[in-house]
């Protein structure tokens, strides 16, 4: 497994810089295409695509345990639209999808990424359930409450609320001796070759892994529902997250970027400007360095990729530190391992940026670490 996972963080880093350029490019120029409506839409099914492909490499390194996830107050709704499109398309036309939302709340503390994974599986598995004979995948969400008297029905849950998401199919059902047995890893009914038995045990680590659980229905020859159970944000805490659901902050800053990457250095510039900030771009960290050293007063952030030629970015934040001591330091790289959070804390590097990252990241990181500063 740690040979799986050093291979897995040595690939995301290089797809995931592929991913920055693609995800980058096009949301910088989609917005100089908006009176061409046919141009700018296809624009964003690629910023969509590009998505997938990202959470793609995270659920990859989520497996090998590469990846550190954080957890946020996140709507399923959404997430539930966004999977039910997809799934549609990789659907034959006699099976019909269903939604019955019913939930008047549905922020969880959750990552976004892992709950694409879980209904993705979900939903694909009842696809499967109904290949050549047809019928109905329903998805449904509901707030559910467990108090005293439903607490025995869910040994390993908190009593409070819940959001209840179930996936419905009108299938061929699922074998009484394999229900205890179909959350294993590598466990499958399917032929060989049509199925590696990791999706419903995927489904089961992300629900456990997020407070809650998940409870499975079958009859033969009826159908299946499962049931997952995730613990309910508060009101307030719902409130938040609207709010901060606004236009990218804008700042007039000067700020060093650096990344070797030639192509990345000068779409981060692009977003940088586009941003109202004052920009010096470089690709070869000692020259950024010594560039650093000439006028550090200057600057009021460095921004620096993390795996570079001769030179990390650890070591990069060490060396601008010895020049100036209080100089923000932003990371970024295409993946974080989970020693790297105690080198950046050791490095005195103030915040991580994921990559591929769109403008509202970018911009949201650097005013919360400038802010912080002020």
């Amino acid at each position: 497994m740690e040979s799986i996972g050093a291979l897995a963080g040595g690939i995301a880093h290089d797809f995931n810089n592929i991913l920055s350029a693609i995800i980058g490019y096009t949301e910088l120029y989609k917005e100089q295409v908006r009176d061409r409506p046919k141009v700018h839409r296809g624009m964003e099914e690629v910023l969509k695509a590009a998505g997938r492909a990202r959470d793609l490499v995270q659920q990859i390194l989520t497996f090998s345990r590469q990846a550190v996830r954080e957890k946020r107050p996140t709507a399923i709704i959404p997430i539930l639209n966004e999977v039910a499109r997809f799934i549609r398309a990789s659907l034959p036309s006699t099976i019909e999808i269903r939604q019955k939302l019913n939930a008047t709340s549905d922020v969880v503390m959750a990552d976004a990424t892992h709950m694409h994974q879980l209904l993705m599986n979900l939903c694909t598995n009842a696809g499967h359930a109904m290949a050549g004979k047809g019928g109905a995948l329903e998805i449904g969400l509901e707030e559910v409450v467990i108090g005293t008297d439903t607490q025995w029905l869910f040994p390993t849950l908190a009593g409070g609320r819940y959001l209840k998401l179930d996936v419905r199919d009108t299938g061929h059902g699922i074998k009484a001796e394999h229900l205890e047995k179909i959350f294993d890893p590598y466990f499958t009914t399917k032929a060989k070759g049509e199925g590696t038995g990791l999706g419903l045990a995927v489904v089961h680590g992300i629900a456990k892994d997020h407070g809650g659980e998940v409870k499975v229905y079958s009859e033969i020859d009826k159908g299946t529902c499962f049931s997952v159970y995730l613990p309910l944000m508060e009101k307030q805490a719902e409130t938040i997250l609207l709010a901060a659901e606004v236009s990218p902050p804008r700042g007039s800053e000067r700020v060093l970027f650096i990344d070797d990457e030639e192509p990345l250095a000068y779409l981060a510039e692009e977003m940088l400007l586009g941003l109202g900030y004052r920009v010096v771009s470089e690709t070869y960290p000692l020259k950024a360095i010594e560039e650093f050293g000439r006028n550090s007063d200057a600057f009021d952030l460095v921004i620096t990729d993390k795996t570079m030629p001769h030179m990390t970015g650890f070591a990069v934040a060490r060396d601008l530190h010895k020049i100036r001591a209080d100089i923000p330091v932003i990371l970024c790289s295409g993946f974080q391992e989970k020693e790297d959070l105690e080198k950046q804390s050791a490095c005195g590097i103030s915040s991580f940026i994921m990559k591929p990252f769109r403008i509202n990241d970018l911009a949201e990181a650097i005013r919360s670490v400038l802010g912080k500063k002020e």
